[in-house]
């Protein structure tokens, strides 16, 4: 299957390709530097150049292909308006490309705000409605697609996908520790995050991609909730620095963006996942990966 990818050369978007092309499949890698392109052609991927500012590109990209994968995002969190317009802006234009066609559209979500007082399920709807809403409402409006002739798989992944070179939310709270010489949590600590490792989360969407549906949501979640609190006592057992608590309050004043998001409850659970497509995480948990200094050492 020829597959474009949105966000070749990110985090879990290179993962995936290599996840990818390690099965079989061809790779059309969206990528805007020439760096990017290099990596991409050294692994036996061809090049698509563009950027979700440049609709004609996305679109060129998804008629070229069997199927998308959109994992591309500004992820400006000091501009997230911004964000979220380029991000409901490039679902637009894949979707449309992809009318009538019967191929599928994957788009990633997050796994975060969709349930009070329980791990989200992938049966829980997105609460992100609009243009204005997280990520631009994305995920609602590529499942809106499934009755236009496409078949759009909404991947919700944890909000932290791990390992050796992360650079995400685990990263920055790391960084944060290191500035402010404390690690710390928010509140009592029990707020609870789910997680991934980088190598799951990219079997289950090339898993999914081998086997679509329509209108269909899965949860790249291989933990169902590890507490602020441990993972602070983790951060700060790396770096060998306290842990202490921190005011709700004070959560950005002390960790900057990222004290937005440690201050929520952010977990959730993939048994259906798992079920339908036979998928169970093998890779290290969050806790391996910090105690092995793959984000302190």
């Amino acid at each position: 299957m020829r597959v474009f990818v949105t966000g070749a050369s990110g985090w879990i978007g290179s993962a995936v390709v290599d996840e990818l092309l390690a099965h079989g499949h061809d790779v059309l890698g969206l990528v805007r530097s020439d760096a990017a392109a290099q990596s991409l052609v050294a692994k036996g991927a061809q090049v698509h150049r563009g950027d979700l500012d440049d609709p004609r590109s996305l679109a060129a990209g998804a008629e070229a292909a069997d199927a998308v994968i959109h994992l591309a995002n500004k992820h400006d969190f000091d501009d997230p308006a911004t964000s979220n317009r380029a991000e409901r802006g490039a679902v637009e234009v894949l979707g449309d490309a992809l009318v009538g066609t019967d191929r599928p559209l994957f788009v990633a979500s997050g796994a975060a705000g969709l349930a009070t007082g329980r791990p989200g399920e992938e049966t829980d709807p997105s609460p992100a409605v609009g243009a204005d809403s997280p990520r631009g409402g994305s995920e609602n409006l590529a499942l809106s697609y499934a009755d236009r002739g496409v078949r759009p798989v909404a991947v919700r992944f944890a909000p932290t996908v791990h390992g050796t070179g992360d650079h995400g939310f685990v990263a920055a709270l790391v960084r944060a520790a290191r500035e402010r010489g404390v690690a710390g949590y928010v509140g009592d600590g029990s707020h609870r995050w789910s997680a991934v490792h980088r190598t799951d989360a990219a079997r289950l969407v090339r898993l999914a991609l081998e086997q679509p549906g329509a209108g269909v949501v899965a949860h790249a979640v291989a933990e169902e909730g590890v507490t602020t609190r441990e993972i602070a006592e983790l951060i700060g057992a790396g770096l060998g620095l306290p842990v202490e608590a921190v005011d709700p309050d004070r959560a950005v004043e002390h960790f900057g963006w990222i004290g937005r998001f440690f201050a929520l409850d952010m977990s959730a659970r993939s048994n259906l996942t798992s079920e339908r497509y036979g998928w169970t995480p093998t890779g290290p948990t969050l806790a391996d990966d910090l105690r092995s200094g793959g984000y302190t050492g």
